[in-house]
């Protein structure tokens, strides 16, 4: 049933209308990656209200091309300007823009499009393989596991909070009480609802957009000019860079996959996907020293393990609606504006499966799309870093507003944005991690609705989630080790140290 609609799914992606918002959202990704401040997350955002007109499979392909897109165009501006387009391009720069100093800059992004390209089709095709053993693990987890995986994916706020923990907490708690608003989804009370236009809760779309489109945009404005400083020369070799990368296999096939595995850990991302591909081919070189002054498998490594990074991070996504990372934030939220939900009925024949294929079929066409843009394009990339702030602000925010509004017709929508565009600004400011909110906000209703229906079968009992014996579900018990293990694991770990060191 499966290989029918992967078949089925092949007869979808290869039409006209479908294969246009491929190369429609790659070319966008590739545009908003280039340019620093923004990244996937924000010019996913933007997109995500505009694409209410279509119709689910090419929303959300639309919305993946531009998370792709986006990863190799964060390689633009590293090797440019020494600015990393997207936080997932940092490594690029060690070696890239030395490169560019060389005059090698189209050997560098040469080597940047060809070492994506080949790295996100190798990682999605080992996704599209070893999908029918995923769909196997996805349709056995119920109710309680489900809830059980929401709370694990809160759990990650330990994890991917970087300074203070109790800012982190405080962000992931904040995230959740803002689900809180509305109509409770089960028995349908009231909470924190004066008005009637909060009925239907605070709109998700609406408080990612103020996250990160208007956040952002409050945060370039206090900058002038363009993004580059003086000309972007761009010399060398666009064949030479794309030979190079291809005489690398080793380094492009074990860089996809770190990035792919550290992409499949909700919190980790592709920023340490990119330093853990880079800091591996450091350390298996022959010739570690010339790392950081133009050495080209530097380069190589660090853009196959940000588009590695794209096929894992859909797997906790769509699986259960974890989000990695603030981009697979985003995609859930296109999901659940398409009256998609991540879980089980993503992975079922009668259910979302043709999509699901199709969707990872679109990403593995889409970096074909990376690598012919991304060579035929190399001489005027540099035009990307000099377009002035003072024009993408006003186009950002005018998008914005427009495309919340029409998604409800809702007025709260509009203040919505406002007040979390403030919030998102403060919050990036004071070092409050944005995607311990983003995670609060996504997995609220998820833990609700399933611990409402998991009590409903135990008939209150919270037994279900840790006696196997009674309930027959061996999942559960692993689950709550494992997110205790999260928790506490580093406290426990801290005291044996005192004990030893003592």
């Amino acid at each position: 049933m499966s290989f029918e609609v992967f078949l089925g799914a092949i007869d979808a992606l290869f039409t006209y209308e479908t294969m246009f918002w491929v190369v429609a959202g790659v070319f966008i990704g590739i545009i908003v990656g280039a340019l620093p401040g923004l990244g996937p997350p924000l010019g996913m955002a933007i997109i995500l209200p505009l694409t209410l007109p279509l119709d689910a499979s090419n929303a959300i392909i639309l919305l993946i091309g531009v998370y792709s897109g986006s990863m190799y165009g964060g390689s633009i501006a590293a090797i440019l300007i020494n600015t990393p387009g997207v936080s997932s391009s940092a490594a690029t720069m060690f070696d890239g823009y030395p490169m560019s100093k060389q005059g090698r800059a189209a050997t560098a992004l040469s080597v940047s499009a060809t070492a994506s390209a080949i790295a996100g089709v190798f990682t999605i095709t080992a996704l599209i393989l070893f999908s029918p053993v995923l769909i196997e693990m996805v349709l056995a987890v119920g109710t309680p596991e489900r809830f059980l995986v929401a709370i694990l994916g809160l759990a990650m706020i330990t994890v991917v909070t970087r300074g203070s923990l109790a800012k982190g907490l405080l962000a992931g708690a904040a995230g959740l009480l803002v689900t809180t608003v509305g109509s409770a989804p089960m028995t349908l009370d009231r909470r924190y609802s004066e008005s009637f236009l909060l009925y239907d809760g605070i709109d998700f779309v609406a408080v990612l957009i103020g996250l990160f489109a208007i956040a952002e945009m409050m945060k370039l404005a206090g900058e002038e000019g363009g993004i580059a400083e003086g000309d972007v020369v761009i010399g060398g070799g666009i064949v030479e860079g794309a030979v190079i990368a291809i005489k690398h296999p080793i380094t492009v096939v074990k860089s996809g996959l770190i990035g792919m595995g550290v992409g499949s850990i909700p919190g980790a991302g592709a920023t340490v996907s990119n330093f853990v591909a880079y800091s591996e081919a450091v350390r298996s070189s022959a010739d570690p020293d010339s790392f950081g002054s133009g050495n080209e498998i530097g380069v190589v490594a660090s853009e196959a393990s940000n588009n590695g990074t794209v096929a894992g991070s859909l797997i906790p996504a769509i699986s259960f609606g974890i989000p990695g990372s603030s981009s697979t934030a985003v995609l859930i939220g296109g999901l659940l504006m398409h009256d998609l939900r991540p879980g089980p009925s993503m992975f079922d024949a009668d259910g979302e499966l043709l999509l699901t294929y199709t969707m990872l079929l679109a990403l593995l066409v889409g970096n074909l799309v990376i690598l012919l843009f991304g060579l035929s394009m190399v001489t005027r990339l540099g035009y990307l870093t000099k377009i002035d702030t003072d024009y993408i602000i006003p186009m950002v925010v005018v998008l914005s507003f427009l495309g919340t509004y029409a998604i409800r017709i809702n007025p709260i929508d509009i203040i919505t944005i406002i007040v979390f565009g403030v919030i998102g600004f403060y919050m990036v400011r004071y070092n409050y991690s944005v995607i311990a909110f983003v995670l609060g906000v996504v997995l609220g209703d998820i833990a609700e609705d399933n611990l409402y229906t998991a009590l409903q079968l135990s008939d209150g009992s919270f037994m279900i989630f840790v006696n196997p014996f009674e309930y027959g579900r061996w999942l559960s018990p692993v689950l709550v080790i494992v997110i205790c293990a999260i928790l506490f694991g580093p406290f426990v770990k801290r005291s044996i140290g005192r004990v030893l060191g003592t």
